[in-house]
């Protein structure tokens, strides 16, 4: 008696459908999540001392100082100079005009911040994307060392 004839063959591939089910359902959790990743949180931020960055020889570098009042003034130089001072303007669109003029005239400048502690963030924050959108593309934050 001959046993009876097997009808499906063996199937050697491999059934991915339960991968697919579970990359999808992580693509719609990240998808949720994502927007609730970027609130914010208030944070008090320490102060550390910070090792100056090593710059080259021929850069020039302008100090570009916030103050309290949302002022700003700066200085251009061969070195990072915090006291100087070559230009000042009282709102954001002058400074801009200014230091973007500066940084097309100049062939090579890097741009450091400074802000006083009691100074408005988003003066800050503007100046340094207003700079930004201006085409001046080497900015950098100066911090100072706790007394």
């Amino acid at each position: 008696m001959k046993p009876p004839a097997n009808k499906h063959k063996q199937n050697a591939e491999m059934n991915v459908v339960p991968y697919i089910d579970v990359m999808l359902v992580l693509l719609v959790i990240f998808m949720v999540t994502a927007p609730m990743l970027t609130q914010g949180v208030q944070i008090e931020l320490p102060k550390v001392e910070a090792q100056a960055l090593p710059s080259e020889n021929e850069q020039k570098i302008l100090t570009l100082s916030v103050k309290n009042d949302g002022s700003f003034y700066w200085n251009l130089g061969d070195e990072l100079d915090i006291r100087g001072e070559t230009g000042n303007a009282a709102d954001v669109d002058a400074m801009v005009e200014d230091v973007s003029a500066i940084v097309a005239r100049e062939a090579n400048v890097q741009v450091f911040i400074r802000a006083d502690e009691d100074a408005v963030y988003s003066m800050v924050v503007s100046g340094m994307a207003s700079l930004q959108q201006a085409g001046v593309t080497q900015l950098g934050l100066i911090t100072e060392a706790p007394q």
